[in-house]
């Protein structure tokens, strides 16, 4: 059975039972600060689990793409080393909120899995939850009683916390589980070990495929459970370890899955898939790996050195290194997948399709600029090596390799080895986990209970009219962090404060009592469908009414941005071609930032054309036209564009200004005149094929224009107040041009007296011709005497040092006849002496440089490079 009738057959089969079938939420979490990615089905749910929301259905079902990066099983390193986990994954899954619970679940479950894919009962084993006496739980009798009824019962076996007990993370909803394991060993296996002793053990043949959750608990901060007023289904089935089960495989990667992808990284590589257990885990890695970066930059998260930026670019540059090392690819290729993934996945998540040459050109930059530090890498690892005075490495250095240049350990260690060095693990160890504790301390926190003042079902938002509200807090928390303290989370009835989201910055403002009393609010944010504002104290009566008053004028700066980033991509569409879409934005009050795809830089007359549109649309004084309810397919038949990585509902929220119109939830001015003026400020790259513009506009577009003009009538008092400041500047730059002619030719006749005076001072030892001097000349002219005597004199070792601007500079020339007759390397000899002044370098065989911070160690290199002719 292919795996897309698989994929097909579950979400029919669901169908069946009444469950709307919902498409997969983005891999890129934007709206959930306790998560960077999907990592479970239920992720885009939580909202209904937590009674935040109600859902328009109470049964669903769908295939989410999920990233696990950490974790049970799943740790990123581990990855291909074994043939079912893997870092981006498809879950199957069915729930119900609050609708049926365990009878249903589990016998849907096994008619799914006995009756429509006709898997052998004889190969299921099913667990369930033991029970826990630190959470006073007993054993879950209910689920063990629906299972009698089904399956043998020395096939029900028993599982612990661990394994048999689901929790959404720290807090929140959770509950027992029953996995439904299979056993696809040959016959011959199973006669020797009963399956049921195989379960949960690491089995790459007995893996755990479907897991069912029963949501009927809260897990609070203090640790206890409390029963949830309603129950809930979680369900999640591996669709590439049931593929394997379906497929009659031994392993994921030899299902239709994978095989493609493998079958291309064997074509690109020349290695083939099966022959050599090193290989076939590099290939695994790079199978695996591009179907994660793929996605995430599909759904708009670009590699980065921050956050979830930062787990896609190691994951990525986790494949770079499995195929530099094991497969011998020194230049970029993973990119070349992308076509195969798109052409096999594009169906059931056309994002890949939209999106392939997207994710081809970042890849590709990617692997570009990695391989560069990886021979950067390389390069400082030979210094290391040779300033080392026995043949153990410092963990100490290895880990600042590893930390500042991106150089993986596990590299560092088969390069020593080759070499006959080794690595003191233990030290970079250490270092590491004192990153680890420090990262950890810095991002700490401590979420307290939420304590409920009163019942609300919605908390609306009514922000888009009002900066003024009278508001009652119906729930509040304390949060403590390591940065911060400890801040209170408030949640109210109803609000006027925006939470942070499509780009754009939460609002601050402060609460008001009847008494006069201030209560500051300085971010606001939006956690699961509530409107969380925080605050560093808790009003002094938390029961009574409240004004809540948002900071207008930090608001409407916002709001200005916020518009101009609409006006700006209308205007680039116009300008460079409707293949400008938006890749990401970031809206503050003080200015705005818009991420765009377009191959080229823009041009000064680009600029200027893109900034002129913007300004004439805020001329043309264009209303806000708003529609807050119109369906989502309605509004796309209008032309309203859609923003990248953003998944939106049924219905959606339209802004126009003229022919402008967008899909947004964030908010805007009345009129575009009230923008006032747009002002680019920078434009440049972000990754390959993606372009970035920073932006102002009213006051601080306001604030530029004082400013230059300041600096104008400054340039012109320097200038001697005169009429054509441009005409005068060009003046002093010509003047300033003839005179470093002037100074070059200088340069160059001292260097002329001075190689007669070194040439003069060449010695002779055993038939070479060396000089090692310190000279006073800067590094172009040591390196042309150098190849001037050399080209004078035969069988030259020369090596020059000198300070120049309070820096160290060595240089070493060597004729080409004495490198292959006496074995000298240029390159070689400038590293080892780069110890002696805090430096490195490297070159050719026959010419290198070095530079270094410590310009008194300069004598020490000279007297070592005489070493070099005995």
């Amino acid at each position: 059975m292919k795996s897309k009738e698989i994929r097909a057959k579950f979400l029919d089969f669901f169908k069946s039972k009444e469950h709307s079938i919902v498409p997969s939420a983005p891999i890129v979490i934007k709206n959930d600060p306790t998560l960077m990615f999907t990592n479970a089905g239920m992720n885009q749910f939580k909202e209904y689990f937590l009674g935040n929301a109600k859902p328009k259905t109470t049964r669903i079902a769908d295939t989410q793409k999920c990233l696990r990066v950490s974790g049970k099983h799943n740790d990123l390193e581990e990855v291909g080393k074994d043939t079912y986990h893997h870092t981006m994954f498809e879950m199957l899954g069915n729930w119900s909120i609050g609708d049926y619970f365990k009878k249903e679940a589990i016998n849907w479950a096994w008619e799914f899995l006995t009756a429509e894919l006709k898997i052998d009962k004889n190969n299921l084993y099913v667990t369930v939850f033991e029970g826990d006496q630190t959470d006073k739980l007993s054993k879950d009798e209910e689920a063990y009683e629906i299972w009698k009824k089904i399956i043998d019962e020395d096939r029900i076996l028993l599982g612990n916390k661990k394994d048999n007990f689901w929790e959404m993370g720290d807090q929140g909803p959770c509950g027992p589980a029953s996995e439904i394991h299979v056993d696809i060993r040959s016959e011959e296996e199973k006669a020797k070990v009963p399956g049921k002793d195989l379960v949960n053990q690491d089995h790459p043949q007995v893996v755990e495929i479907w897991n069912l959750v029963f949501i009927q608990y809260n897990r609070m901060a203090n640790g206890s459970l409390k029963e949830l007023p309603a129950k809930h289904i979680d369900t999640g089935m591996g669709f590439e370890r049931l593929a394997m089960v379906m497929q009659g495989k031994q392993s994921n990667y030899d299902t239709d899955v994978f095989q493609p992808l493998i079958s291309e990284i064997e074509i690109i590589t020349g290695v083939n898939y099966g022959k050599n257990e090193q290989t076939d885990i590099a290939i695994r890695v790079i199978a695996d790996h591009v179907r994660a970066v793929s996605f995430a930059i599909a759904d708009g998260q670009l590699p980065s050195n921050n956050g979830a930026g930062y787990v896609i670019r190691r994951i990525l540059r986790r494949a770079i290194r499995y195929g530099f090392t094991f497969l011998n690819k020194k230049e970029a290729f993973i990119h070349q997948l992308v076509a195969v993934l798109a052409t096999q996945m594009g169906e059931a998540f056309p994002e890949l399709k939209k999106q392939k040459n997207l994710c081809e050109n970042v890849i590709k930059e990617e692997e570009k600029s990695f391989l560069r530090t990886l021979d950067q890498g390389l390069s400082l690892l030979d210094n290391i090596i040779a300033s080392a005075k026995g043949n153990e490495i410092s963990g100490r250095k290895a880990f600042e390799l590893y930390d500042t240049y991106g150089f993986p350990i596990d590299l560092t260690a088969l390069i020593l080895s080759e070499k006959n060095y080794t690595l003191d693990l233990k030290a970079f160890e250490e270092e590491l986990e004192k990153q680890k504790n420090r990262s950890r301390l810095a991002a700490q926190t401590e979420t307290e209970d939420w304590v409920v003042l009163q019942e609300d079902e919605e908390e609306e938002f009514v922000g888009y009219d009002y900066l003024e509200a009278q508001v009652k807090i119906t729930q509040y928390r304390k949060l403590v962090t390591k940065k911060d303290g400890a801040l209170y989370q408030l949640v109210f009835n109803l609000t006027p404060f925006y939470p942070e989201g499509g780009g754009q910055v939460g609002d601050k403002g402060y609460l008001k009592s009847a008494n006069g009393d201030i209560t500051y609010i300085i971010d606001t944010k939006k956690e699961n469908n509530l409107i969380i504002h925080t605050t560093k104290t808790l009003p002094q009566d938390i029961k009574q009414t409240f004004m809540a008053v948002v900071d207008a004028k930090q608001r409407n700066r916002s709001a200005a941005n916020h518009s101009a980033t609409h006006l700006l991509h209308q205007a680039l569409r116009n300008i460079l071609g409707t293949h400008v879409e938006q890749k990401g934005s970031m809206v503050h009050s003080g200015y705005l930032r818009f991420d765009f795809s377009h191959f080229n830089k823009l041009t000064a007359e680009e600029l200027k054309e893109v900034e002129n549109f913007v300004n004439a649309r805020i001329r043309e004084q264009l209303d806000l036209e708003e529609n807050r309810t119109m369906l989502y397919t309605k509004a796309i038949e209008e032309g309203a564009v859609a923003l990248f990585g953003e998944k939106y509902g049924d219905t959606v929220r339209t802004i126009r200004f003229g022919k402008s119109m967008e899909l947004c939830g964030g908010t805007h001015v009345a009129n575009t005149a009230d923008i006032w003026h747009f002002k680019i400020t920078a434009e440049a790259a972000v990754a390959s094929g993606i372009r970035r513009i920073e932006a102002i506009t009213g006051d601080a577009a306001k604030d530029l224009l004082t400013e230059q003009s300041t600096q104008m009538q400054q340039i012109k008092h320097l200038l001697n107040n005169t009429k054509d400041p441009i005409k005068s500047v060009t003046d002093i730059q010509n003047e300033n041009s003839e005179l470093r002619k002037e100074i070059e030719a200088l340069k160059r006749e001292k260097a002329s007296f001075l190689k007669a005076e070194l040439k003069a001072a060449v010695q002779e030892q055993n038939g070479v011709n060396y000089l090692i001097q310190q000279v006073d000349l800067d590094a172009n002219g040591m390196k042309d005497v150098a190849f001037q005597l050399g080209g004078e004199l035969g069988n030259l070792f020369l090596v020059f040092g000198a300070e120049q601007d309070g820096k160290a500079l060595l240089t070493c020339y060597i004729s080409k006849s004495l490198v292959e007759e006496k074995d000298l390397n240029a390159g070689k000899i400038v590293r080892a002496l780069g110890k002696h002044i805090q430096g490195g370098g490297g070159g050719q065989a026959f010419f290198a440089t070095a530079g270094g911070k410590n310009p008194s160690g300069i004598l020490a290199a000279l007297e070592e490079a005489k070493t070099f002719l005995d």
